[in-house]
């Protein structure tokens, strides 16, 4: 017998769970249906305001019977949407009519490789279930390779514990994803001088025009992360034995060349290859592919969905697919609208949140006749974070993406406290990447925004010294 809802939101991620919230909020006497292939899902919790707009979270996994009494549930896989009428079949073949539909599900983990070696060695770190297997394959390992150069494989490189880490990154400085290479060394001095002692830290002032730092190589891509701070929850040691400092082995542009098992079966061998031409041979246990994530949408629809170019589905402003009342929102979709100035796509679990959100608010008016105006994060790109243990904040434009050369760069550093970069661009801000305890997220959001001209202050705008917030309230 099939089941029947109003409104059907696919998937248990972030984005699905923040869309079938929203719905509840915004219908609350209509029939929300949250399908999910698993028992577990996550939501937002902790939500607390670091600018105006900008917010941090934390994000909770909990049983899908404890979404409330508002939200029904259905743990089963989606395989077919017949648009026409308006109807899904799941895997176990339960048929659910619909009136709107969301499809919140996700990216998969881009695992590399080549065929050489048993698949059992290459993990992809993406949800619980995935980092549970990593912490197995830990408690015999003693080296461990990590490709990648995203949040996971940074978070990864300094937070195993026990165990040799040879840290792969096809950049020429680590955390590309999010960070130049300046805060790149910030924070690798950082980490190497975990033990020092400074009282009185130094605190450098530099402006640079484009060229001077950001390297021709960087190319910054997409990627995704379980939430933030995940790894608090699990122990990541490894068999090497216990050590003081213990710090990655890191091999900069660089690429995995080829690998096969060893003849005892006992890892792999690796052969690394340079941007130079040289090869270079290791061996490991195992090898975490943390190169970014896929959209992921394993299902059929009587409807050709569209999509872009990087395989998301293709959504406009309101979060709307090609096909009629079908939503679309997270990882698993492609910003296809003009955005605006200061905002991108990055497939993150902020944006997830986000996109999640303003499917349920479109969707609700949708159903009722209304009209609803693209939330307003949307005009800013912002994203709250942490990073070898410090507090990260990046906003707007904050690698100069899509600039051109047309910009230049203002940045303060204080060793182990703080990093700042301000990407100007006729005098005016329009990036920033905070690291450490700044409190300046607001100020930078409200100069963002509002353009204000900053060139009457020249340097003096990150002197230590003055309080900008005094000059921009």
């Amino acid at each position: 017998m099939p089941r029947n809802c109003e409104f059907l939101v696919v998937g248990g991620g972030i984005a699905g769970v923040s869309c079938a919230e929203s719905l509840a909020i915004c219908r609350p006497t209509a029939s929300v249906l949250l399908l999910t292939e698993s028992s577990i899902v996550k939501s937002v919790t902790n939500l607390v305001p670091v600018a105006r707009y900008l917010h941090k979270f934390d994000v909770r996994e909990q049983d899908v019977s404890k979404m409330g009494a508002t939200i029904e549930t259905l743990v089963d896989q989606l395989e077919h949407i017949n648009s026409r009428e308006h109807w899904i079949r799941t895997r176990t073949g339960v048929v659910v009519n619909y009136l709107y539909l969301c499809l919140c599900t996700g990216g998969a983990p881009k695992l590399f490789s080549s065929g050489g070696a048993k698949e059992s060695r290459i993990i992809g770190i993406r949800d619980t279930d995935s980092v549970l297997e990593l912490q197995r394959k830990l408690a015999a390992a003693k080296d461990v390779l990590i490709l990648g150069n995203g949040g996971i494989a940074s978070e990864l490189a300094y937070e195993l514990k026990d165990v040799n880490v040879h840290w792969v990154v096809k950049d020429a400085h680590i955390s590309a994803t999010f960070v130049d290479p300046g805060a790149a060394e910030f924070f690798q001095l950082a980490r190497s001088e975990v033990n020092t002692k400074d009282s009185s830290p130094e605190t450098a002032i530099k402006r640079m025009r484009y060229g001077e730092v950001l390297s021709k190589e960087q190319n910054n891509k997409h990627g995704a992360a379980l939430g933030p701070d995940w790894h608090r929850t699990f122990d990541l040691s490894g068999a090497a034995g216990k050590s003081d400092k213990r710090l990655p082995k890191i091999y900069y542009k660089s690429h995995i060349d080829s690998y096969k098992e060893l003849s005892d079966g006992s890892g792999l061998a690796i052969q690394l290859g340079h941007e130079d031409g040289s090869l270079e041979k290791l061996t490991c246990d195992f090898i975490v592919s943390a190169t970014g994530v896929l959209p992921r949408h394993e299902y059929t629809s009587d409807c050709p969905l569209k999509f872009s170019e990087d395989g998301g589905i293709s959504v406009d402003e309101m979060m709307r697919t090609n096909v009629e009342d079908v939503y679309a929102a997270g990882d698993v979709c492609t910003a296809s609208w003009a955005p605006a100035t200061h905002w991108f796509q990055m497939r993150l679990w902020t944006q997830a949140r986000q996109m999640g959100s303003m499917a349920g608010r479109s969707m609700a008016a949708a159903s009722e006749d209304e009209i609803v105006y693209q939330d307003f994060c949307f005009e800013l790109f912002g994203h709250v974070t942490k990073l070898f243990g410090y507090p990260v904040v990046l906003l707007g434009r904050f690698n100069g993406q899509d600039l051109g050369r047309d910009y230049e760069i203002l940045v303060r550093c204080t060793r182990n406290k703080e990093y700042i970069k301000f990407v100007l661009q006729n005098g005016r801000l329009r990036g920033a990447i905070l690291i450490g305890d700044t409190d300046l997220a607001e100020t930078c959001e409200n100069l963002i925004l509002n353009g204000i001209d900053l060139q009457p202050y020249g340097d003096d705008i990150l002197n230590p010294d003055i309080d900008i917030e005094d000059y921009f309230d």
